[in-house]
């Protein structure tokens, strides 16, 4: 069960941060400019698809539990402090201009 725990969390940190990293729409198609909103729906995307994940490997060890409202807020989250490094390197790290030595 450990290890589930370890995989979870490492394909969740990825995850996170697949929609910074590239330019096109969840990996495949190309857009013109990507803006926040597809970012922000391909986050969301990829949180559904974590908490699949999630949900099998529980269903591997024991039985299902049911969750309310709290857990998915709680879980989205921290889903999104996995993805403030992806984030912050998108949108606030810019290219210095280079500068010829005098």
């Amino acid at each position: 069960m450990q290890e589930s725990v370890i995989l979870l969390t490492v394909v969740a940190c990825i995850a996170a941060n697949l929609p910074f990293v590239s330019r096109r729409l969840f990996g495949v198609l190309r857009v013109k400019d990507k803006h926040f909103g597809w970012e922000a729906l391909e986050l969301v995307v990829l949180y559904l698809a974590v908490g699949g994940l999630a949900r099998v490997l529980e269903a591997q060890h024991m039985p299902v539990h049911a969750q309310n409202w709290q857990f998915y807020v709680t879980t989205f989250a921290l889903f999104t402090v996995f993805a403030f490094p992806g984030f912050v390197a998108r949108h606030f790290w810019r290219a210095r201009p280079v500068r010829k030595a005098a």
